[in-house]
């Protein structure tokens, strides 16, 4: 009778006090307006400046958490703040399951949700997935040294480098597991020399020190930005990056997904254009906490809602796809389930799909993934510099995500949306998408020049067709006096110029000149319009 009696109180004992995670969700924030009112006070001029272009205002989610929420969370008993996120007006904590429960009495909670669903009242469970927890993340590693222009050339990205689009002006945030290496080693020694790695933050460490960590981000990294000629250059090595590590190697939480969010965060108040997120959370470490795939429709996960407000602030977020194709799982993984994140499929050099390229549907059924890039056997370098291959949609999804870069740099008047949107139209299964290819593989010089030639160019007056153009390109004038026209190549040269007439074409013989993407400006009086011409 004494042991089942110890017993007993054990068991009771772990039940009051294990440690559960949960988010608590707040009502309001009272001083909104006050910040709101003062926008540099919670975002850069350069994110300001990136929400005045496509047109996007501020709201309350940019307003940070009311502190004295914070505070007050903070000081109760058996409970540990890790976590923040503004957008959500939500604190990522861990105590007992009485404490946390106890947080629904204070006045300005809104409600807390449990990682461990089964601890949610009235909220039905699904049957969790089985099968062992394992990093989405994990890759088939090894290290000969090898081309990295198949997996450029196939998006046709290095048309794109040609013409100058390099990425130069748009900002990556990398959100990974760390970057060790990237300070020391000679593959990254060119976008240290210049300059371009901006700052970044270890959120798992609460710490400054991002080259630290696991490699993986190092890998990942070097799709985008690493330069060994005539071994690995990234599809965008002049860009500029931020390195945030938010995901802890040595297990799996649903706290990652709250720094995920944090980080996001922090990019989006940064002035960040683009995400690259090779991660993915489907299942964790403590089984209570796995996700379903009913979970994966969009607005289920902690770090997909986070994904889609990112989009609203009018960045892009490109997300690996998942390497659980050939798992029990199979299916996509949280954020890439998000309705506005572009999420990236695997295949090989030969274009066929990776067997460990997650699929979808998503649990509402649409189509994921998006579009698909080179994930098997795509070159990367290592913490110590050694260049090799390595597989997985970890890759795939940073090679297409500098690319989204060099097309948005093309194209800066476009808004993030519309920057998706061409690249899935450029895609080769656009008309017959399907669960495994998504909308296919893109081609991002196609994006360009369509997006060009389906482009009004008629203004102010002046008309030029046809464009693209293999030979002559037309302009006709109306109600101008005085104006005249002139070709650049992507060096900034003059290489044409002619005097425009009212009311008569003029006719632009560009037979001689290489193909590519020219720019043209035409001055009228004190007027000056500009553009993009292709020529064949």
């Amino acid at each position: 009778m004494r042991t089942y009696f110890t017993l007993f109180i054990l068991l009771l004992y772990n039940v009051s006090f294990s440690q559960e995670d949960a988010w608590v969700y707040f009502l309001d924030k009272p001083n909104a307006q006050t910040f709101l009112n003062n926008p540099l006070s919670i975002l850069s001029q350069r994110a300001l400046d990136r929400r005045t272009a496509q047109g996007i205002a501020l709201d309350e989610k940019d307003a940070p958490i009311h502190q004295s929420y914070i505070d007050q969370v903070t000081a109760t008993p058996g409970i540990t703040v890790m976590a923040k996120s503004k957008w959500l007006n939500a604190l990522h904590i861990r105590g007992t399951q009485q404490a946390i429960t106890n947080l629904t009495n204070l006045p300005f909670v809104s409600s807390v949700d449990f990682a461990n669903k089964t601890l949610n009242a009235g909220k039905t469970i699904q049957n969790p997935v089985s099968g062992l927890f394992q990093k989405a993340f994990s890759v088939q590693a090894d290290f000969p040294y090898g081309q990295s222009a198949t997996q450029i050339q196939m998006l046709n990205g290095h048309l794109l480098h040609q013409q100058n689009y390099t990425g130069n002006g748009k900002i990556i945030a990398v959100l990974d597991a760390g970057f060790p290496g990237v300070d020391t080693t000679t593959p990254f020694a060119r976008i240290r020399n210049n300059n371009q790695i901006k700052g970044g933050y270890n959120f798992v460490n609460r710490n400054a020190d991002f080259y630290t960590g696991y490699q993986h981000g190092t890998q990942v990294l070097s799709n985008m930005a690493a330069y060994v000629e005539n071994q690995l250059v990234g599809t965008a090595p002049d860009a500029s990056y931020y390195l945030f590590v938010t995901e802890d190697y040595n297990t799996e939480n649903p706290l990652e997904e709250s720094l995920w969010v944090e980080a996001a965060e922090m990019a989006d108040s940064l002035g960040v254009d683009v995400i690259n997120s090779s991660l993915g959370y489907s299942q964790f470490t403590n089984a209570s906490y796995n996700y379903t795939y009913q979970d994966m429709n969009g607005t289920t996960t902690f770090v997909t809602r986070g994904a889609n407000i990112a989009f609203t602030r009018g960045m892009i977020v490109v997300c690996s796809a998942g390497n659980e194709g050939a798992k029990p799982w199979k299916y996509i993984t949280a954020p890439a389930d998000g309705p506005n994140v572009l999420t990236i499929g695997s295949v090989n050099a030969s274009e066929v799909r990776s067997s460990f390229s997650s699929q979808g549907p998503t649990a509402d059924g649409r189509i994921k993934p998006d579009v698909m890039a080179m994930g098997a056997a795509s070159v990367v370098t290592t913490e110590t510099g050694e260049l090799g291959f390595n597989n997985g949609t970890s890759f795939s999804s940073p090679t297409l995500a500098g690319l989204v870069a060099c097309l948005w740099q093309a194209l800066p008047d476009k808004t993030n949306a519309e920057i998706v949107q061409r690249i899935k139209q450029s895609a080769d299964r656009y008309t017959n998408p399907d669960n495994f290819y998504g909308y296919g593989i893109p081609d991002f010089y196609s994006a360009l020049s369509l997006t060009l030639a389906t482009e009004a160019f008629t203004l102010n007056g002046f008309s030029l067709y046809p464009n693209p153009t293999n030979a002559n390109l037309t302009i006709s004038a109306s109600g101008q006096r005085e104006a005249s026209f002139v070709l650049y190549n992507n060096l900034g040269q003059e290489v044409i110029r002619k005097k425009l007439n009212d009311l008569q074409e003029t006719t632009v013989g560009m037979e001689n000149l290489k193909s590519g993407i020219y720019l043209y400006t035409i001055v009228a009086g004190q007027n000056t319009f500009s553009g993009k011409i292709i020529k064949k």
